[in-house]
C-alpha cells in the first residue's frame, strides 16, 4: 500500500509542494485544472469528513467511505494521510459526547487487537495491496450482515465479550484501518452480536476507534503519509465533521434501540458492497 509516498497538491492555496518526503520532484498542475479540480475536491473532500463525523456520532460503517469517496478527487494514499488528523480530531467530540457510555471490559479486548493489528499493517505496509484488503473486508462484512438481518429467530439479549473473537476480530479491524480507514466492518462483526444498548454501542465504538487512530500517528509519519503542509485543508475539513458528530449523536438518541442496529446493520452491507466494488475495480 505504501510502496510510494502519497503527493498532495493544495489545490484551493494554489500551491504545489515541491517534492515528497523522499526528494521525489512533483509536476505542477495548470491554473485552469487547478481550479476545476479545487471545486471537485473541496465537495466531495467536505463529504468525506462529514462521513468521517457520523462514524464518530454512532454510526461507524460511514467511516470506511470517506477514503473512497476522497479518491475520487486525489490517490486513496494522500486521502488516508489528509484524513487521519481529521478522524482524530473528531475522535475527540465523539469520545466527549458519548463518555457516559463506555463498556470497559470490551475496550480492553479491543485495545490488545488493535495495536497488533496497527502494527502488522506497518510491518507489511509494503507488502500488502490495498484492493485485495477492500474485497476482503468487504466479503467479511457483506456475509455477516446478510447472517445478521436475516437470522430466523434474532436474539436480543445482551451478551458477554468473548476474549478469543474479540482479539482476532479487532486486529483485524487494526490492520484493515491501517491499510484504509476501514475498520468498522471486522469490529462490528464482533460487536453488533454482543446486542450493548445502543448508546453504549456507540461509545464503545468511539473509543476504540480513538484508540485505534491515534495508534496509526507514528506509522503513518514514518512512512511518509502525513503531510503537515496540509495542515490548512485539514483545519477547515474537521468543520464538516464535528458537526456530523453531533448530527449523529442526536438521532441515535430518539432512533429506537432494534431500529437502530438493523440500520447500522443495513450500513454495514452497503459499505461492504461498496468496498468489493472498488476493490475489484482496482485490481
Amino acid at each position: 500500500m505504501f510502496a510510494q509516498t502519497g503527493i498532495l497538491v493544495d489545490k484551493v492555496w494554489g500551491d504545489v509542494l515541491p517534492s515528497d518526503r523522499a526528494g521525489r520532484p512533483v509536476i505542477p498542475y495548470s491554473r485552469e485544472e487547478t481550479e476545476v479540480e479545487g471545486f471537485a475536491f473541496w465537495a466531495l473532500a467536505s463529504l468525506a469528513a462529514f462521513c468521517v463525523g457520523l462514524s464518530k456520532g454512532g454510526a461507524p460503517a460511514f467511516g470506511a467511505l470517506a477514503v473512497p469517496i476522497m479518491s475520487l478527487v486525489i490517490s486513496p494514499l494522500t486521502a488516508a494521510g489528509l484524513l487521519l488528523p481529521v478522524f482524530i480530531f473528531s475522535d475527540i467530540f465523539g469520545v466527549w459526547a458519548f463518555r457516559d457510555y463506555f463498556k470497559w471490559s470490551v475496550i480492553k479486548i479491543a485495545v490488545v487487537g488493535v495495536f497488533v493489528g496497527t502494527g502488522i499493517g506497518w510491518a507489511t505496509a509494503h507488502l500488502v495491496s490495498e484492493q485485495q484488503v477492500r474485497i476482503l473486508i468487504g466479503l467479511i462484512g457483506f456475509f455477516f450482515a446478510l447472517n445478521f438481518l436475516f437470522r430466523a429467530d434474532p436474539d436480543n439479549a445482551e451478551r458477554p465479550a468473548d476474549k478469543v473473537r474479540g482479539y482476532f476480530w479487532t486486529t483485524i479491524a487494526g490492520f484493515t484501518s491501517f491499510v484504509s480507514h476501514a475498520g468498522a466492518p471486522p469490529w462490528q462483526v464482533w460487536a453488533l452480536p454482543q446486542n450493548m444498548p445502543k448508546m453504549v454501542f456507540a461509545g464503545t465504538s468511539a473509543m476504540v476507534f480513538a484508540i485505534m487512530n491515534l495508534a496509526k500517528v507514528v506509522p503513518y509519519y514514518q512512512l511518509g503519509q502525513l503531510q503537515l503542509q496540509s495542515l490548512q485543508v485539514t483545519a477547515i475539513l474537521c468543520v464538516p465533521a464535528v458537526i456530523a458528530v453531533f448530527v449523529a449523536y442526536q438521532i441515535v438518541k430518539v432512533v429506537p434501540t432494534r431500529v437502530f442496529y438493523t440500520a447500522v446493520t443495513w450500513m454495514l452491507l452497503a459499505v461492504s458492497i461498496k468496498l468489493i466494488w472498488d476493490g475489484v475495480a482496482g485490481l
